[in-house]
C-alpha cells in the first residue's frame, strides 16, 4: 500500500514504480520577481559562477516500430549545454550521454500539463525548434513544481546561449563560446570547465536517495527562492471580505461589496494548511477513493470519465445516503453530479482550479439516481513564505463559491441552522476535510531541500572532462526514434527498483491590495527630451472598434489611467515594495478588431494598416500589440500605441524596442484585471503580472518608427483553456489590460506603465474579416 501523496507509475517491461515526488528538483539563488521569473545574476564562467541543473526524469516518444516508450533518465545542463544520460553519471562515471545538444535561441520549451502515462500521472514538458517543429521532444515530471523549475532551469540556459551570440564571433564559435573545440574531424575532444562552473544544483534526490527516505513524501522548492510573500496581485479588486463564523479552524467569510449590490453573495472558506502548496494541490485533483473518504463528504466517489490537453478534466461522482443523510436528511434517493476541473498555475507558481456543473455523454442520467448540479467553486492554493528555511511548509487555502443572496440573508437570520445543511456549506467544509486530513499524515509537513554538491564529473584533474562537438542543437542531434538509444534491456537493475515521487504545485494569492499605497512616479527620460513633441489626433487613427463613451457603452474601448495597477517602486529590489501605476506613457490612438482564418503575423506591414498611414508614418514611434486570439473562427485584437516624441536608446523601452527576442521574453510583461463580469472568470484570469514571453510564444518585428508584437495566445494550452473560458463571458466583461516593461535592475526602476486598455463587452460577431 503506497504512502500517502505517492503514485504508481508503469514501466515499459510491466514492473510498478512508486512514484513520490522527488524528479526534476530545482533550487536557484537570487531573487523573483513578480511574474515567477529568477533574477539571479547569470555568468558564463569567472569566478562567480554558473549553476548546473541535474536530476531524473521520464523520456516520451514514439520508436521506429511506432511503440510508445516512457524510460527513466538523468538530465544535465551545464551553462547552455544539455545532456541525457540512461544512468546517473555521479554513480557511473564512465557512462557517456545518449542525448547531447545546445540550447539554442530558436529551441522553444512548452508545458503541455498534466496526462497520464501507464497507469500514471505525469506533467509533460515539450521542446521543439520554431523553425522546423519536426525536431522536437517530450520529458515528464512527476509533480508541477518540477516541471515548472525544469522550464526555469532550460530558460536560464536559453538566456546564457542568446548572451553567448551576442559576444560576436563565428556561430559556430558563438555556439562554443565556453570551449576551444577543434572543428577538425569527429573524434573525442577535451573541453575545460569555466571556472565558475563547479556547483552542480541536483534536481530532487535521486531514485536511489528516494528508496532510503521513503518517508519525504513532500517536498518543495526554498521558498526564499520561488515564493514571493506578501504581493497578493498586481490590479487592485473591490473585495470587502468579512468573516462571519470560524469552524475548527476554518474562517467563513462572505464578499460585503458583493451582496450590498444585490448580486448573488460570494462566501469562502479560508484555512492554513501545514503542508506545501504541492501537497495540497496533489490531494484535492487526486481521486482515490480511500484517500477521499479521509476527507471530503461531497465528493468521495468519484470517477474521471475524460481529459483534455492537461489542464482540464470531467469528473462523475455518486452522493453515498449513509454518510450525507445526517447532513442532507431531505434526499431519499441516490444522486449523482457530473462537474468539470480546470487548473492554472501562474508564472510565479500560483495555482487555481475552477469547478464547473458539466454534461457528459459518457454519463447519461441512469435509473435509481437523480441528476443534481453542484455548485460551481474556486480552489485556490498560495505558498506562505517561511521565516527559516527549518520552517516547516505551511499554504494558505481558499475555497470560494456563490450563494443566491436571498438564501444566504436567511440561512444568517437563523443562526445558519439551514445552512448547515446545504450542499454550499458541505462544500467549505472540503477545506476543514482537508486540513484536518493533511494533519492526520505527518509525511505530509516534510519537505526536501535542493542540494547543491560537488559534480564528480568535475573532479578530473585540471577540471577536465571528455565532451563531443555541440553545436547541434539539442533534440536536433539525435534521431529520437533510435531504438538503440530508447532500448532499457540493460537497464534492468534499474527497472527493479522501485523510485518514489511526489506531486507539487505552487499557490495563489488571494486578499485584494490596498487603496493607500503611494502612487508611481511618471516616466522620466524614457522620451528624447531634446526633441519637440508632435501633437497626437486621435481622430487621424479610426480602428475597427470604436472608442467608447464610458463603461456603460458596450462593444468598444478606452484607456484608463494605470491607477489601477501595483507596479514595482523604486526600493522594490530592497523591500519588494509596489506603488500604484501612474499615467500610461504611450497613447492608446487605435483598436482593430479583425476575424481571421489562421493567426496573422506582421500586420503593421499591411498596406491598409494605420502604421502605413501618412499620420502614422509621421509619429515618432509606435508600438503594435497583436493578441491572436484562438477560436473558430481565429480573432486579432491588435493595439496601437504611440509615443510624441522619439525614444532614449538609454531607456528601458529604448533598450526593449531594440534588444534581442530573448532580451524582450524576459522583459514584456502584461497585467489583467477584470473589471466587471462572472467571478469565476476572474479568479481564472487572475490579478498578477505575466511576462507573456515566458508564457506564450511571441514574434516580434523592428522597422522604421514602429516594433510589433505578435502574441500567440493559443501556443499555450493553460492560455488556450483561460482564454476559452473568457470567450464565453465575453460579451458580459469588463476588461483591463496594461502594458510594461518588468524592471529586472535598480536602473531600471521604479517601472512605468507604457500603455493601459480597457475592452468594453465585446461581441465576437462584430470582428471585420482581415484581408490578407
Amino acid at each position: 500500500m503506497t504512502s500517502p501523496g505517492s503514485k504508481k507509475v508503469v514501466a515499459d517491461n510491466g514492473s510498478e514504480k512508486i512514484v513520490s515526488g522527488n524528479l526534476g528538483r530545482v533550487g536557484f539563488s537570487g531573487d523573483l520577481n513578480d511574474s515567477g521569473s529568477s533574477s539571479s545574476s547569470r555568468n558564463s564562467g569567472g569566478e562567480g559562477g554558473t549553476f548546473e541543473y541535474f536530476g531524473s526524469v521520464y523520456h516520451l516518444g514514439v520508436n521506429k516500430i511506432g511503440h510508445e516508450y516512457c524510460n527513466l533518465r538523468y538530465l544535465y545542463i551545464r551553462g547552455k549545454y544539455v545532456e541525457m544520460y540512461k544512468k546517473d553519471p555521479h554513480e557511473n562515471p564512465d557512462i557517456k550521454p545518449i542525448r547531447r545538444g545546445v540550447i539554442g535561441p530558436t529551441m522553444m520549451i512548452e508545458e503541455l500539463g498534466r496526462r497520464k502515462v501507464n497507469h500514471g500521472d505525469v506533467y509533460v514538458i515539450r521542446f521543439y525548434n520554431r523553425l522546423d517543429e519536426s525536431k522536437k521532444g517530450e520529458i515528464a515530471c512527476a509533480t508541477a513544481g518540477e516541471a515548472l523549475k525544469w522550464v526555469e532551469a532550460f530558460d536560464e540556459a536559453k538566456q546564457q546561449a542568446e548572451y553567448a551570440l551576442s559576444k560576436g564571433g563565428s556561430t559556430r564559435k558563438k555556439l562554443s563560446v565556453e570551449a576551444n573545440i577543434d572543428l577538425e574531424g569527429h573524434r573525442p575532444r577535451v573541453r575545460r570547465y569555466a571556472s565558475g562552473l563547479k556547483k552542480l544544483i541536483r534536481i530532487g534526490q535521486g531514485p536511489e536517495t528516494l528508496l532510503r527516505q521513503s518517508s519525504s513524501l513532500v517536498n518543495d522548492g526554498r521558498g526564499d527562492g520561488f515564493y514571493e510573500g506578501g504581493d497578493n496581485g498586481d490590479a487592485i479588486e473591490a473585495y470587502e471580505w468579512k468573516c462571519v463564523c470560524t469552524i475548527n479552524g476554518v474562517r467563513i467569510f462572505e464578499d460585503v461589496a458583493n451582496f450590498k449590490a444585490g448580486r448573488g453573495v460570494l462566501v469562502k472558506a479560508v484555512a492554513v494548511v501545514e503542508a506545501s502548496a504541492d501537497a495540497v494541490f496533489e490531494v484535492i485533483l487526486n481521486l482515490d477513493k480511500h484517500q477521499r473518504y479521509e476527507w471530503d463528504a461531497v465528493t468521495g466517489d468519484s470517477e474521471l470519465i475524460d481529459s483534455y490537453e492537461g489542464h482540464y478534466d470531467v469528473v462523475y461522482c455518486v452522493y453515498d445516503p449513509k454518510y450525507l443523510s445526517r447532513i442532507f436528511c431531505r434526499w431519499q434517493s441516490k444522486r449523482d453530479f457530473i462537474f468539470s476541473r480546470q487548473w492554472v498555475r501562474g508564472q510565479d507558481g500560483t495555482y487555481t482550479i475552477l469547478q464547473f456543473p458539466a454534461v457528459h455523454k459518457k454519463r447519461p442520467q441512469k435509473s435509481g439516481y437523480r441528476r443534481t448540479e453542484i455548485t460551481a467553486s474556486t480552489w485556490e492554493i498560495r505558498n506562505l513564505k517561511k521565516r527559516m528555511d527549518a520552517e516547516r511548509p505551511s499554504c494558505l487555502v481558499t475555497h470560494m463559491l456563490e450563494i443566491h443572496s436571498k438564501r444566504w440573508g436567511k440561512w444568517k437570520r437563523t443562526s445558519y441552522s439551514k445552512f448547515e445543511k446545504t450542499i454550499p456549506y458541505a462544500l467549505l467544509l472540503q477545506v476543514a476535510g482537508l486540513k484536518e486530513y493533511i494533519g492526520a499524515n505527518p509525511a505530509f509537513r516534510y519537505e526536501t531541500t535542493a542540494t547543491v554538491v560537488q559534480s564528480k564529473l568535475s573532479d578530473v584533474p585540471n577540471g577536465e572532462y571528455v565532451d563531443e562537438e555541440m553545436e547541434e542543437q539539442f533534440y536536433d542531434a539525435t534521431d529520437s526514434s533510435s531504438d538503440e538509444e530508447e532500448s532499457d534491456e540493460d537497464d534492468d537493475d534499474q527497472d527493479k527498483k522501485e523510485i518514489k515521487v511526489k506531486l507539487k504545485n505552487v499557490s495563489w494569492a488571494i486578499a485584494s491590495l490596498s487603496l493607500k499605497r503611494p502612487k508611481a512616479p511618471g516616466a522620466s527620460n524614457v522620451l528624447d527630451a531634446s526633441v519637440d513633441p508632435v501633437n497626437i489626433d486621435p481622430s487621424h487613427f479610426q480602428g475597427s472598434l470604436r472608442k467608447g463613451n464610458g463603461d456603460k457603452d458596450s462593444n468598444c474601448w478606452n484607456s484608463p489611467s494605470g491607477m489601477g495597477f501595483m507596479i514595482r517602486g523604486k526600493t522594490y529590489l530592497k523591500d519588494n515594495a509596489k506603488v500604484m501605476g501612474g499615467e500610461p506613457l504611450l497613447t492608446l490612438v487605435s483598436v482593430d478588431w479583425f476575424k481571421v482564418d489562421k493567426a496573422v503575423d506582421n500586420i503593421a506591414l499591411h498596406p491598409k494598416c494605420l502604421v502605413q498611414s501618412e499620420p502614422g508614418k509621421k509619429l515618432p514611434f509606435i508600438l503594435v500589440i497583436n493578441l491572436q486570439v484562438p477560436a473558430k473562427p481565429n480573432y486579432c485584437l491588435v493595439l496601437y500605441y504611440a509615443a510624441d516624441r522619439p525614444l532614449s536608446e538609454s531607456s528601458s523601452l529604448g533598450k526593449f524596442v531594440d534588444g534581442t527576442d530573448s532580451y524582450r521574453d524576459s522583459r514584456f510583461k502584461l497585467i489583467p484585471s477584470i473589471v466587471q463580469g462572472y467571478w469565476m472568470v476572474k479568479r481564472a484570469v487572475g490579478t498578477k503580472a505575466c511576462l507573456l514571453g515566458k508564457a506564450v510564444t511571441c514574434k516580434y518585428l523592428r522597422q522604421d518608427n514602429f516594433l510589433e508584437i505578435d502574441v500567440d495566445i493559443g501556443s499555450s494550452a493553460v492560455a488556450r483553456s483561460v482564454i476559452g473560458l473568457v470567450l464565453g463571458y465575453v460579451t458580459s466583461l469588463i476588461v483591463d489590460l496594461a502594458i510594461l516593461i518588468e524592471g529586472k535592475e535598480e536602473t531600471d526602476l521604479p517601472e512605468y506603465i507604457l500603455g493601459t486598455v480597457r475592452l468594453n463587452r465585446i461581441e465576437l460577431d462584430s470582428a471585420v474579416s482581415f484581408e490578407v
